[in-house]
């Protein structure tokens, strides 16, 4: 009666009931893993987000499957900002970057085709992959002082139709270099950049590298949207840009069209307020760039000359953490929770080694120091 690609486990683990359960008796507890921009105590241009969405709501309705041409404009200068120059009639407007990748597969695969995503990564693309009847191949992400892909696992066949670049990469935070990036786009087969993260950069040496932008001997496929860049996840309104051959784009942008006037997902209001919406964004998006800096700063100082220590960050909004090897990741979620400290296991994200955990560093800056505090005395006590 039911699908298989609907099928999951919805039983709880042991992490997670252990957390419903701390929160059910009422301890409070240190979440070190908030990524809600809405819930996280950053700023916003109320002003200006009350004039983008005065009158947008009355609006008259226009079907436009690849989005109004005011709003992809928008979005076009957003994306060719520093960089080559996008044009509006290669952007899509979609719900959200989730609804993208699902455009992007049905673009570019059958079921049963495969693509290559990194691993570690974050977990929703396997959902994603499920629904669409698309089966994922990881490669590997190494780690050497900094993050870099390891190309021996670059393995394609007969059936991989594209690969998935997440830059920066969440949750290691690296963005890819142009070594790297050379190597894939040698395989031949479309690129699918998820950039979600892409102007958040944390140190000097992070380069927004923008795959879509620099791989131009193939189908390049940029997904970005106001969650991240404007800290408007409740707007829900993304695109995806297209860039590389000439005619590939062509053919790209014709079949999206099609996948897109199936839905027609993207709500008027918020296309008709998007160029204002995007002009309004820096009051958020540089309070969240102060408080990842800063957090990344005092985790940092927090753990320095303790057992844990914070693997390098090239930008975004999270930080993994390695902590001895005397416990694995969920024993140590498990024992850091006993301490009243929420973290991520990095078996949520399919890290390779068992000792890593991660963090948000868009966490209020008050909690993630209490929390750090609690985390060395924690992995000090059991190290």
């Amino acid at each position: 009666m039911w699908s298989e690609r609907s099928a999951v486990d919805a039983r709880e683990n042991r992490v997670s009931r252990a957390l419903r359960e701390a929160r059910a008796c009422g301890r409070r507890v240190l979440d070190l893993t908030v990524s809600n921009p809405t819930t996280s105590g950053l700023p916003y241009d109320l002003e200006g987000l009350s004039v983008a969405l005065r009158d947008a709501g009355t609006a008259p309705y226009r079907p436009e499957p690849l989005g109004l041409a005011s709003a992809r404009e928008a979005v076009a200068r957003e994306l060719s900002a520093g960089g080559p120059p996008l044009s509006a009639d290669d952007v899509l407007l979609t719900s959200s970057t989730s609804e993208a990748y699902g455009f992007a597969f049905k673009l570019l695969c059958d079921p049963g085709d495969r693509v290559l995503v990194p691993e570690p990564s974050y977990p929703l693309l396997s959902h994603l992959a499920r629904l669409e009847s698309v089966e994922l191949v990881p490669y590997r992400l190494r780690y050497d002082g900094a993050w870099h892909v390891d190309r021996t696992t670059l393995r394609i066949d007969s059936r991989t139709r594209a690969v998935v670049i997440i830059n920066p990469n969440n949750p290691t935070g690296h963005f890819i270099d142009r070594g790297d990036l050379a190597a894939i786009e040698a395989l031949g087969l479309p690129l699918i950049a998820d950039e979600v993260f892409a102007s958040y950069p944390l140190n000097t040496s992070s380069r927004d590298v923008r795959a879509a932008r620099v791989a131009g001997s193939v189908l390049s496929l940029t997904l970005g949207g106001l969650s991240k860049l404007a800290g408007l996840p409740q707007l829900k309104c993304a695109w995806l840009g297209l860039a590389g051959p000439p005619a590939q784009v062509a053919v790209a942008r014709e079949r999206l069209e099609l996948i897109a006037d199936t839905y027609l997902s993207v709500s008027t209001p918020v296309q008709v307020a998007l160029p204002r919406l995007l002009e309004s964004k820096d009051v958020t998006a540089g309070a969240i760039r102060e408080r990842i800096r800063e957090n990344l700063e005092a985790l940092q100082r927090g753990l320095a000359g303790s057992a844990a220590s914070v693997l390098h960050v090239g930008g975004g909004w999270t930080a993994v953490l390695q902590l001895p090897d005397t416990l694995e990741d969920e024993a140590w979620v498990l024992a850091l929770l006993l301490a009243d400290v929420w973290v991520q296991p990095g078996f949520l994200y399919d890290f390779e080694h068992p000792s890593y955990v991660v963090v948000s560093l868009l966490t209020p800056s008050e909690t993630l120091q209490e929390g750090v505090g609690c985390l060395v005395r924690v992995v000090g006590d059991r190290a």
